[in-house]
């Protein structure tokens, strides 16, 4: 049994070692497309702001870990995939045949429509050598412009922070990190970068990165509706998206990202998904969705390798959760924090403390939650959705304070919600 894994993340490489100690006779083969160990994207922005060196960011503390496991490793591109012929096509032009097939892709930073994007000084920061490159410019004082506040923008934002640039912030959206956090919460977060010495510009675009002329910058920034703005390196953080370019033409089923079974195998029998490029189940609403956090990757990486060894198990769904640190300021977000059709929610805020709550609630269960610099009820929030625990009373309770969390918890366990 020949089992071959495309992506080298978090969900390729723990297929990868489940594989081998479910199948230990298999011949497994990981397919990665960068040159360096396999890597944690998420601990790039720790390696930009001189926490950690390139050896922190591998997942495995042994650069040799994989070749140890036996784990034939081929460090190309993957150009296309024949499901017909059970083969994968490399960017070298060779060919690789499987038995069976797991797609842990990953994902691929989005590229805004916007004019000069293409041009030396201006990166993305999602690879290795992104970061090496940003690094070589990003030095104090120097003006950097950052497109993008989004969970991945607001990590990298604290890393340039650290290193001491000159830093403005660009966000689309009406508040900082609008996929995570509601108005209330976003506002908040762009007051405390603002406080912190970062200027930040929400609702508002990026027209065309162009030549800075004489002005001494590298580049001119035209916006609307803010006037131009300087910059001597240019980062773009404007999301990701699932990365299956390569699969157009092999007639597996896409929507968001591979469309999967409740066992993660996509609409070809043998070939299944893991992974930011895994269109799995909302735990919450039991919709499709892709939940693009290293976490999941991990788990969904898992529980596809033990099916492809022959062990059926199914995948429960993953739960939209997001945990931010945004320079010293947490902020928290589980579940469906935008609240359901027919739910009740309730908030509290505290401006100047920076503190803010809003639990989302259906009937007497806690559904969705969001919290802001307020991190001693994380835990209990997260088991109260999870568990879908009935509340009972102690809806009325939270619904009068909704700090009261962990009160209502031990009650509603205690008693049976009543």
């Amino acid at each position: 049994m020949h089992h071959v894994i495309i992506g080298a993340g978090p969900a390729g490489v723990t297929a990868a070692e489940t594989l081998r100690a479910q199948d230990p006779e298999a011949e497994v083969t990981l397919v990665g497309g960068e040159p360096e160990p396999a890597y944690s994207r998420m601990a790039i922005p720790y390696y930009l702001s001189n926490q950690i060196d390139e050896q922190g960011t591998y997942l495995r503390h042994d650069p040799d870990h994989l070749q140890k496991l036996g784990v034939r490793q081929v460090q190309q591109r993957v150009a296309g995939l024949d499901p017909d012929s059970d083969r994968l096509r490399l960017e070298s032009g060779e060919s690789l045949s499987f038995d069976r097939l797991l797609l842990a892709s990953g994902s691929n930073p989005v590229k805004p429509p916007v004019e000069g994007l293409d041009q030396p000084g201006v990166h993305h920061c999602w690879t290795l050598e992104d970061a090496r490159q940003i690094a070589r410019h990003a030095g104090p004082g120097s003006k950097v412009v950052l497109m993008g506040a989004g969970f991945i923008g607001c990590i990298i934002m604290e890393a340039l922070v650290e290193r001491g640039v000159d830093l403005t912030v660009v966000e689309m959206g009406d508040r900082m990190v609008p996929r995570m956090m509601d108005q209330a919460s976003g506002n908040l977060i762009k007051q405390w970068c603002i406080d912190k010495g970062v200027t930040v510009h929400t609702s508002t675009r990026i027209i065309a990165v162009e030549d800075g002329g004489d002005g001494g910058a590298r580049f001119r920034l035209r916006c609307d509706p803010v006037d131009d703005l300087a910059a001597d390196l240019v980062v773009v953080a404007a999301g990701v998206k699932p990365a299956t370019d390569y699969l157009l033409d092999s007639g597996i089923e896409i929507d968001q990202g591979v469309v999967v079974d409740r066992y993660l195998q996509s609409s070809r029998p043998g070939i299944y998904a893991a992974g930011d490029v895994c269109e799995g189940i909302d735990w919450g609403t039991g919709q499709p969705a892709v939940h693009a956090i290293q976490p999941v990757a991990a788990e969904t990486g898992r529980i596809a390798a033990l099916n492809m060894s022959g062990r059926s198990t199914p995948y429960p769904g993953s739960m939209a959760m997001n945990v931010l640190d945004t320079l010293g300021l947490i902020s928290v977000s589980y579940g469906q924090w935008m609240g359901v059709e027919g739910g009740d929610d309730v908030q509290r805020l505290d401006e100047d403390g920076y503190r803010y709550i809003r639990l989302q609630f259906e009937e007497d269960r806690l559904v969705g939650a969001i919290t802001l610099g307020m991190t001693e009820h994380v835990g209990v929030l997260r088991g109260l959705i999870q568990s879908r625990l009935a509340l009972g009373q102690w809806k009325k309770t939270l619904m009068q304070d909704p700090t009261r969390i962990m009160e209502a918890y031990l009650g509603a366990t205690q008693m049976g919600g009543q």
